[in-house]
């Protein structure tokens, strides 16, 4: 076995290792942001609606009657085994929510991340190949535009613009009300149960109702992805192996796509990564903008109606998210690219 193949299990173990850090301080300061939050949890929630003594009893029920540190050791025992909390306002298991909306804000993540994709990865090579010429200026413009561009606006020009162009065509929600009512929830994901049972009609509804969204968001993601490409071309066009490439006289279009390109593309798959772990939690803007069923809607309606214990669930919850597909990106890298590992 070689020394490049017999680290990778070395660093994988060391990777999994820095998690548990990791995670614990994400969930320590996740319980220490709320809980230094001014008022009580269940006062502000409900505290209108029940008597004293009912409000009382609900506070035992949820343990914040109990001193500070047992509560965080609870809240990292409940964490442990997947018990993310129950809502005060509603009484909701925030895990049934999870199960019920998270399908709706993956769907979104995915479709967004294609279509970041498909718009940052040919502009970016195309600007990092005609660097310092108008084209590149106008990719650059662009990129600083989607990215500094505030997602809501957008999503307003966009919504005028489709009502002006395509009367028909669906602005908001994840489907329509008939389809959701006849897709049989399997999976938690509404495409995906629409293609089980293959109902087509439904999945060309779903689908048409993911266009705007995702590109949308996918639009704004774009900018990152695009600097990200660029710079990776220039630098692997600077490389002796693409310099020989060109010395036998192989077609600049090709030596673009066979050499620089691929090269360029492997220290660009970490911060992809990240990013879609940051779209992953990241999406409430747009949730709330298209009025999309997912996690991040409730999580503002839950801020809105200051369910703390709600919040605290769905936050702890996207910050395992980013964690766990940190880990994955690093692993993924690290078998691409062996000069990453320890």
């Amino acid at each position: 076995m070689s020394a490049a193949s017999g680290s990778l299990p070395r660093y994988i173990a060391i990777r999994l290792l820095l998690v548990i850090p990791m995670m614990w301080v994400l969930l320590t300061m996740v319980f220490l942001l709320l809980r230094v939050a001014p008022g009580d949890p269940v006062s502000a929630a409900v505290g209108d609606k029940l008597a004293p003594d009912a409000l009382d009893a609900r506070r035992h029920a949820l343990g914040l009657d109990r001193p500070l540190i047992v509560q965080y050791f609870d809240y990292l025992g409940d964490v442990v085994r997947f018990d993310f909390g129950r809502t005060i306002s509603d009484g909701q298991p925030v895990l049934d929510l999870i199960k019920h909306q998270g399908g709706a804000t993956l769907t979104l993540t995915v479709g967004a991340f294609l279509f970041a994709l498909l718009i940052g990865i040919p502009l970016g090579r195309l600007a990092g190949r005609r660097r310092d010429t108008p084209t590149d200026a106008a990719i650059r413009i662009f990129g600083v535009i989607t990215y500094a561009a505030p997602i809501f606006w957008v999503g307003l020009m966009l919504v005028l613009l489709v009502v002006k162009l395509a009367p028909d065509w669906p602005i908001d929600d994840i489907a329509t009300p008939e389809t959701k009512y006849y897709v049989p929830e399997k999976t938690g994901i509404i495409l995906l149960d629409a293609i089980l049972v293959s109902d087509w009609i439904s999945v060309k509804d779903i689908l048409q109702h993911h266009v705007l969204p995702c590109f949308t968001l996918g639009l704004l993601l774009s900018g990152v992805i695009i600097r990200l490409v660029r710079v990776n071309v220039i630098q692997t066009m600077k490389g002796d192996y693409v310099e020989a490439a060109r010395a036998r006289g192989i077609p600049e279009r090709r030596v673009v796509s066979k050499h620089a390109f691929r090269n360029a593309l492997v220290p660009v798959i970490t911060v992809i990564g990240l990013q879609f772990a940051l779209t992953l939690s990241g999406a409430i803007l747009t949730e709330r903008t298209f009025n999309w069923p997912g996690l991040g809607n409730s999580l503002v309606n839950y801020v809105t109606a200051r369910d703390y214990i709600a919040v605290q669930g769905l936050v702890t919850f996207f910050a395992i998210a980013v964690v766990l597909v940190s880990l994955v990106v690093d692993i993924i890298n690290a078998l691409v690219d062996p000069r990453v590992r320890y």
